[in-house]
């Protein structure tokens, strides 16, 4: 950690800590995240596991990889650091001020080509909420905390652990059933309905309650002046048979949403100085 300065910490977890730092020579910011590796082989590996998944992902709506280091009982995973902070945040700043159809429809295509890059390499993220989306100066959409991230052995292979936040969790996972990348669409459902609506679309007083409505696919539907397109992609997004819900590949170019969609799509050019890069690479 010799070229980087601590700014100052900005988020604690069960994984450990995330700091801001500057690096010494060029000034600019980055997120360290600061994770104990444990003493047992098996979850040293699963440790590591995120270093290695992100360090393979360059897409422009992807938390870039910078370095990872191991030093004093700790791995170190340095990050590309989003100025505007999360999509929770921002749906919190709103208070009753709902977004516009644009900056839903932006952001939202922004993520969906973040996650179909996951999805095309055999990655489920299974975090995916608006905690872990997060938002550049300029308004850019980019995925990260790869914490829970898993490869799959094929492009028809299954997950089976449960894994996830409660109100982003697909109903597969609750019914402990084998899930692939679509319990990841499921989760962006969840996170465009805040978007359009500023709350969870599956909220309850008891986890029970919560995962009736889930496995019902019971939510309030859309304000009236949404356009059709988006009321339509919800509908489909939850439909509680994963085999029904669209993969975000046709969700971006065959679906009746698309051409909404494909009018926010990001150029994609490369992005950033590439100062202070992976010096060294997680074995």
């Amino acid at each position: 950690m010799e070229k980087y300065s601590l700014v100052k910490v900005i988020g604690e977890g069960s994984f450990g800590r995330a700091v801001l730092v500057r690096c010494k020579s060029s000034q600019e910011k980055y997120v360290v995240k600061e994770i104990q590796l444990p003493k047992n082989q098996s979850k040293l590996e699963n440790s590591r596991r995120e270093a290695i998944l992100l360090s393979r992902m360059k897409h422009p709506n992807i938390v870039a990889f910078r370095e990872a280091f191991e030093a004093d009982e700790l791995l170190w995973i340095v990050m590309e650091y989003c100025s505007g902070g999360d999509l929770l945040q921002r749906i919190k700043q709103q208070k009753s001020n709902q977004f516009s159809v644009d900056n839903i429809l932006k952001w939202f295509a922004e993520m969906c080509a973040g996650a179909k890059h996951i999805h095309d390499q055999r990655v489920l993220h299974r975090d995916l909420k608006s905690k872990n989306i997060f938002l550049t100066d300029n308004g850019t959409v980019k995925l990260g905390d790869f914490g829970s991230a898993c490869i799959l052995n094929s492009s028809k292979a299954y997950a089976h652990a449960y894994v996830g936040t409660p109100y982003y969790v697909a109903p597969e996972i609750w019914d402990n059933k084998p899930y692939n990348n679509k319990s990841d669409v499921w989760s962006l459902g969840c996170v465009l309905y805040e978007l359009c609506t500023l709350r969870h679309p599956f909220q309850a007083s008891s986890w029970k309650s919560l995962i009736l409505k889930v496995c019902r696919g019971a939510y309030p539907p859309l304000p009236s002046h949404l356009p059709y397109e988006l009321q339509y992609l919800v509908k489909q997004m939850f439909k509680t048979n994963p085999k029904d819900r669209p993969s975000l590949h046709t969700i971006l170019t065959s679906h009746r949403v698309s051409k909404l969609l494909r009018t926010h799509l990001p150029s994609q050019g490369k992005s950033g100085k590439q100062s202070c890069r992976n010096t060294k690479e997680v074995k």
